[in-house]
């Protein structure tokens, strides 16, 4: 993991292992914002617009495309080149009509993987924690720092680590889809990192990075083990999102 510290400056040789650049090429890149995603878990959008998307060669360019408001993430123009870009966000190249979705894959870590406009409409979020507010009120901490209000009545039927499906942009629930035995999920980080796998048993312990998760591989075959923190629920008996491989071992 790489250690960001506390600098506004970061060194190409100190940036994440799964970033897109050449280490040796220069010493410095950019360094992402504080914002939805940890630093160590994200991509700087010029990162993204220049060495993913190839939209421009050079930082100058991609930066200049940055500020006049070509992109969308999440529904919502950035025109700050160090926002950072992580897991299941909705990326728009808003004069091309191009989507893309932000996912987990073996090696890379993250990818962007292109998406049709209606599945555009939403995105998966896991829920972190729920607190209760002043008045009663529920409130929902999302993995990508987003907080969603519920009613006091239906709150119950929500627990962490479950995910919810929002609208894009209006960030309302769409759905639910409980962390439950059977449900199908991706491990969003580690040495199975983008394996896609069924829930079949989750092992007690006092923290989530302490429960160990059992899954059946859908695409290999087997099982394997990971931590709870690495698992994120994509879908019920198929995935709601787009991923690189589906249920069958095809690719989508």
């Amino acid at each position: 993991m790489a250690r960001m510290g506390s600098s506004r400056h970061l060194k190409r040789l100190a940036a994440p292992e799964f970033w897109p650049i050449l280490r040796k090429e220069a010493t410095w890149t950019v360094k992402p914002r504080c914002g939805p995603h940890p630093a160590d878990r994200s991509l700087p959008l010029l990162i993204v617009v220049r060495d993913i998307l190839g939209y421009a060669k050079t930082s100058r360019e991609a930066r200049k495309l940055i500020a006049e408001g070509h992109f969308r993430v999440d529904g919502r123009v950035r025109r700050d080149y160090k926002f950072p870009v992580g897991l299941m966000d909705v990326l728009e190249i808003v004069d091309t009509g191009e989507y893309f979705r932000v996912v987990p894959v073996p090696v890379k870590v993250m990818a962007l993987v292109p998406i049709s406009r209606e599945e555009a409409s939403f995105k998966l979020c896991r829920i972190e924690n729920k607190v209760t507010l002043k008045g009663g009120r529920i409130q929902l901490s999302l993995h990508d720092g987003k907080n969603v209000e519920v009613a006091p009545d239906e709150a119950g039927r929500y627990s962490a680590m479950s995910v919810v499906k929002i609208s894009i942009p209006e960030y309302e629930i769409r759905g639910y889809i409980p962390l439950e035995r059977g449900a199908l999920s991706t491990v969003i980080s580690g040495v199975n990192v983008g394996r896609v796998g069924r829930v079949m048993e989750i092992s007690g312990g006092a923290r989530h990075y302490r429960k160990l998760v059992r899954l059946e591989d859908v695409v290999a075959g087997g099982t394997f083990y990971t931590s709870l923190d690495k698992v994120f629920v994509v879908g019920a008996e198929r995935p709601e999102v787009t991923l690189p491989v589906t249920a069958g071992g095809e690719e989508r």
